[in-house]
């Protein structure tokens, strides 16, 4: 994915630092997908250490705003910033950016009321409105807090230690995910997951594919996206490379392959994510028909 040049972003969406406690309580919604508890096993296998034990029984409380970190709103970005590939932080900003001026008009076509979520850069640890998290949860959106967290590092984690191959593109897929779980909070379609659902065809899978539904979607209208003063659109158009560097981002993460990766068989009833298969179909499902190819829910099949 390439950036205008000359792009200027809006940054009231990105900031930098610890991240802060929320209102309410709820579970993780995490990139790639689902509670906390999963992701801690899936990390368990990948990397050969057991971290289920850090599992909570219950879902994290969440905590209060005096517990909060400071944090530093992100400034001064362009498109060209954004297209270095050392860059994460503008090019999140610059992915922000898009996305909400994309599912602004998306919601508002459809009388739905909507605002933003917030993207919270961290590093190694953050508090959030779901509780203290580490890097080794990977993206997640929080939805008490309304908050997207992501640690810089996870994309050079997707690369060196998942295998991804990596790319712009790859790394706004994940940002998108995130942002599909924020919609799904939004329109109440979060709160159809049934926790301890597992399978192919559970509610956990069915809510993460729908969230790669929305990322494709995303994807084929942002290069119509114009930027704050409406001048032109902020990214260019996606190419086919750029494209199979995504749908590579979404193989990388499914379930039967990080069970494979965890020296074991595939286990399927033990999905939560979705197969490497599922999360490549559903996300070209979105990028092919848009929003409305997005209803996993009522598919027979997914």
């Amino acid at each position: 994915m390439t950036f205008r040049g000359d792009a200027n972003f809006d940054t009231s969406a990105v900031s930098k630092g610890g991240g802060g406690g929320g209102i309410g309580g709820g579970t993780i919604a995490v990139g790639g997908g689902g509670i906390i508890t999963v992701i801690l096993v899936i990390v368990s296998m990948i990397f050969g250490v057991d971290l289920t034990g850090l599992a909570p029984g219950d879902p994290i409380q969440p905590q209060s705003q005096e517990q909060s970190q400071g944090s530093e709103e992100v400034t001064g970005c362009t498109g060209a910033d954004a297209n270095d590939p050392a860059n994460v932080t503008c090019r999140m900003e610059g992915g922000a950016d898009s996305m909400s001026a994309f599912w602004t008009a998306t919601m508002q076509s459809n009388e739905l009321e909507y605002a933003d979520p917030t993207v919270q850069l961290f590093d190694r640890q953050v508090s959030t409105g779901c509780g203290d998290a580490t890097s080794a949860v990977g993206p997640f959106y929080c939805p008490p807090d309304q908050r997207i967290y992501l640690d810089e590092t996870f994309f050079a984690q997707m690369r060196d230690q998942f295998g991804a191959q990596g790319g712009n593109l790859a790394e706004m897929y994940v940002l998108a995910h995130e942002w599909g779980h924020h919609i799904q909070n939004v329109t109440g379609q979060l709160g159809r997951v049934q926790q301890g659902d597992t399978g192919p065809q559970s509610s956990a899978v069915r809510s993460e594919l729908q969230a790669d539904c929305y990322a494709g979607a995303w994807i084929a209208a942002a290069p119509q996206t114009a930027d704050d003063d409406g001048s032109a659109p902020v990214i260019e158009a996606v190419t086919e490379e750029q494209m199979q560097q995504a749908l590579d981002a979404a193989r990388t993460i499914g379930d039967d392959r990080l069970q494979q990766m965890g020296g074991g068989g595939v286990n399927p009833d033990g999905w939560t994510h979705g197969s490497s298969e599922q999360r490549q179909t559903w996300l070209s499902n979105g990028f092919n028909g848009g929003v409305g190819a997005c209803d996993t829910w009522n598919a027979p099949q997914v």
